[in-house]
């Protein structure tokens, strides 16, 4: 059986599954074949979504841990079961190299699983309250309660991942979960969702596509508990004011730099940039974008990295060898290479296309103002910058307005425990690429970066309030 008769027609929406008048086709990125027509919602579908979430909270929250557990933990199963089918859904709708959406799918077990394994964990403690004499003889303790519905909003470029890190810690917190997929890529949510839905009570985990007007019901609804969204600082921004006062988790965007020390293996740091700046053919909000090699290493560094672009494979995203493909449409293109022609930058490799693909690009002398440097470019685009010392590295690292995660090269000690103190950054990496991402850690930024925390343990923590209780017996 292929993905596309694996769940009923329509919108996981309430206890069924309901039709849409409309439908979008989804479209390969490399070929600009069509993958399937998805059924496309409306803002009448995203309230009705938000009455019938409304209406499961208590059954939701009722759940026994055990119940909870069982679900995530089957879906992690049927999901495992099933990882091929997924990974060759991923490369058709999102268009990514094979190799990355092999990663995704692991990272969605990972996450299902550890989310899952949190339900155990999800517990408050008892507290001494005869710190005053007004409290001899009483008894106090907090539990965590679910905070509500949650409504996720994810982005195209990991669309099973980012689903996951919005359903799994929902579900294990006892709340009712409404996703909504980017426009381009939502096959594989909901594929996700009906493998969870059987197992829980009817609209714990709903789905409704379509554009900002489904977006903007779900998040101006003041009944919503909280809102995850991952996606761009600026729709991240209006949706918080759209959103208040419900609590709002955001990931957001980023231009991640990589710090190379002058005693740093240049080897290592030259193929982590390649690794780290053309993973998702750059499509993702942690790859290397800016890279600050200290003045007596850039000589030496910036050829290393030049002859290890010659060797990235761009192309046909379903080949396992590709490492570079077309982005998710041209409109992506067409502005990541205008980008690169208004950075006044020299270009070392790349700056074209190479079919529907752009070439693996290095840029050197990018200076400050230039979007390619200050925002973020989201394809296969690397800049490289001199700089006199590691003072001047991290300064030039925190002028960012963005802080998501960051990473250094270096073979001191020393070193590492400085740039990990004043790098301002949700995340820094040690002699690894910033793409590198433990989902069983508090992963989030700082600054325009977002605000809160994922990872299973941390956004189920998320998506609770406590609740203080005193007794005197």
């Amino acid at each position: 059986m292929t993905f596309e008769q694996s769940w009923p027609a329509g919108l996981p929406i309430g206890a069924g599954w309901v039709d849409t008048a409309a439908t979008t086709d989804v479209i390969f990125p490399f070929d600009g074949s069509t993958v399937a027509a998805a059924p496309l919602g409306t803002a009448a579908h995203a309230a009705t979504a938000v009455e019938e979430a409304l209406a499961a909270a208590p059954a939701t929250a009722a759940l026994p841990s055990h119940a909870r557990r069982a679900a995530l933990m089957g879906a992690h199963d049927a999901l495992r079961d099933r990882r091929a089918e997924f990974e060759r859904l991923l490369v058709l709708e999102t268009g990514k190299p094979l190799v990355d959406c092999r990663v995704e799918v692991a990272r969605t077990l990972l996450t299902l699983a550890t989310a899952a394994e949190e339900v155990a964990r999800l517990h408050g403690e008892t507290v001494p309250l005869d710190l005053l004499p007004s409290g001899e003889g009483l008894i106090g303790f907090w539990t965590r309660r679910p905070i509500g519905v949650v409504v996720g909003i994810t982005g195209f470029n990991y669309p099973l991942l980012l689903a996951a890190h919005k359903i799994a810690p929902a579900v294990a917190a006892g709340c009712p979960v409404i996703v909504k997929p980017a426009p381009a890529t939502p096959l594989a949510t909901l594929w996700l969702a009906h493998l969870l839905r059987d197992a829980l009570p009817p609209a714990a985990v709903q789905v409704v596509t379509g554009g900002v007007e489904v977006g903007r019901t779900l998040v101006e609804d003041r009944r919503i508990g909280a809102v995850s969204f991952t996606g761009s600082a600026a729709a991240g921004h209006a949706i918080a004011r759209a959103a208040a006062p419900a609590k709002v988790l955001l990931e957001l965007g980023s231009n991640a730099a990589l710090v190379v020390a002058a005693d740093a293996d240049l080897e290592a740091a030259a193929d982590a940039v390649v690794r780290g700046g053309y993973y998702a053919s750059g499509q993702a909000c942690i790859s290397v974008q800016r890279v600050l090699v200290e003045e007596p290493a850039a000589a030496e560094f910036l050829p290393l990295l030049a002859d290890r672009v010659k060797d990235v494979t761009v192309g046909d995203p379903r080949l396992p060898e590709t490492r570079v493909a077309p982005l998710i449409d041209q409109a992506a293109a067409e502005r990541v290479l205008e980008w690169v022609a208004a950075s006044g930058a020299h270009v070392v490799a790349g700056g074209h296309r190479d079919g529907r693909a752009i070439a693996p690009t290095v840029l050197a002398g990018v200076p400050d103002g230039a979007a390619a440097w200050d925002e973020e470019i989201f394809g296969p685009v690397v800049c490289v910058r001199q700089v006199p010392d590691l003072d001047a590295a991290f300064a030039a690292v925190n002028r960012s307005r963005y802080g998501l995660h960051a990473a250094v090269f270096t073979r001191s000690l020393a070193t590492a425990f400085a740039a990990i103190d004043r790098i301002e950054a949700g995340g820094v990496v040690v002699n690894d690429v910033p793409g590198f991402r433990a989902d069983n850690m508090p992963y989030g930024g700082v600054k325009d970066s977002g605000a809160g925390r994922e990872g299973p343990r941390f956004a189920i923590e998320e998506l609770t309030v406590t609740r203080m209780a005193i007794i005197r017996p």
